[in-house]
């Protein structure tokens, strides 16, 4: 006879029903209550045009913020420089005040001069295009290729003549002053946010690794030190090319006797600072302006720049750019033509570090990752 087993017949415990799929329920819900699930829709494509709106509404202030950051991170390798020696607030103040300094200094010096010639070149107008008309290239074309030339200037006399078309003019040098008041307020605004990131960017930089899981904090660390580096070291040489252009700039014009020098200087300093189409743009503007003077001094801009340019491409920017991320000339051209259509010329100048830190994040990030991936995935049976 056979001994009965103590120990209990335990039933396997059978897997509960998957959950069902978001498409399967959202379909059964569509089927018991479409009522709702329109409502659904609409609230959230309402919460999307609120937002949208809200974007829009701020547009100027984002514009500021990312303005500061750029600047805050292209200003931290000087703070860090000076950081080895003075505490952090200390290095932060002394940036601070030389860029302020250096800024009202660029006003006092230029803002004067620019008020006098173009005094000057409004007064005295008239009379150019007189000695225009008088010259004998201006003849030799005007006999070349008929009264083309001598209609279009006799049209600028009469413009300049009507009394109200100088009551226009006022009041478009009356916008053109209230956007400047408009700038001077946006450029101190930038600056105080400036000041702001600068001082608590590590801070800045230890919130933003909070967001990440704890496992993955170090590279991403890593990971965003090399990003703010590539964008200062991108920035101080951009700068420091600019600067380079816009002395050699005021130096040769005024020797050549170019009509408002500062002027032109100032635009091939802010020329510089758009990548690749910015020095050959405000080159060609500058040009232009000269050929008011005469045509040789037009033709001796044209061939300085034209030597500067060579100068610049194969020997300041090899040197001076050796140290930041390297972009393929095809990601700099569409980049810088990209930043160009979104954003005017602030998107321009931001294109080319936004695109050196996509290249860092995918060499840094997405080939690692890849690079992993040494056997294909199992597909579990369903």
């Amino acid at each position: 006879m056979r001994r009965k087993s103590n120990r209990e017949h335990i039933e396997p415990v059978k897997p509960a029903p998957p959950s069902p799929r978001p498409s399967a329920a959202v379909a059964s819900l569509a089927r018991a209550n479409p009522f709702m699930l329109g409502l659904l829709g609409a609230l959230g494509v309402l919460v999307a045009l609120v937002i949208g709106g809200i974007v829009d509404q701020l547009a100027t202030v984002l514009v500021y913020i990312g303005v500061a950051i750029f600047l805050a991170l292209g200003l931290d390798p000087i703070v860090r420089f000076i950081e080895r020696k003075l505490p952090r607030p200390a290095a932060v103040a002394i940036v601070v005040t030389g860029v302020v300094l250096a800024f009202a200094g660029i006003i006092l010096a230029i803002v004067p001069i620019l008020v006098q010639q173009i005094t000057n070149l409004v007064e005295d107008g008239p009379q150019m295009v007189k000695d225009i008309q008088a010259s004998g290239w201006f003849k030799d074309l005007n006999n070349q290729f008929g009264s083309a030339f001598e209609d279009a200037a006799n049209g600028v006399l009469s413009f300049l003549k009507d009394p109200g078309n100088l009551a226009d003019i006022g009041g478009g040098v009356f916008a053109v002053g209230a956007g400047i008041a408009g700038g001077f307020t946006g450029v101190t605004i930038v600056l105080i946010l400036t000041l702001y990131f600068m001082a608590s960017l590590h801070g800045i930089k230890r919130t933003a690794a909070r967001f990440v899981p704890a496992y993955q904090r170090d590279t991403f660390s890593e990971l965003l030190e090399d990003v703010s580096g590539a964008v200062g070291r991108y920035v101080i040489g951009q700068a420091s090319l600019a600067l380079i252009n816009g002395v050699l700039s005021l130096i040769v014009l005024s020797i050549i006797g170019a009509p408002v020098p500062a002027l032109l200087a100032l635009i091939a300093f802010i020329g510089s600072m758009i990548p690749l189409v910015g020095t050959l743009s405000a080159s060609i503007i500058n040009s232009l302006i000269c050929l008011f003077v005469s045509p040789v001094t037009a033709l001796i801009a044209i061939i300085y720049y034209l030597v500067y340019m060579q100068i610049e491409a194969y020997i300041l920017s090899p040197r001076i750019m050796s140290k930041a991320v390297a972009v393929p000339g095809a990601l700099v051209v569409i980049a810088a033509v990209a930043g160009g259509a979104l954003g005017g010329i602030l998107g321009a100048l931001v294109a080319i570090p936004v695109a050196a830190s996509i290249i860092i994040i995918v060499q840094k990030v997405l080939f690692p990752a890849q690079d992993r991936k040494t056997a294909p995935p199992t597909l579990s049976a369903p």
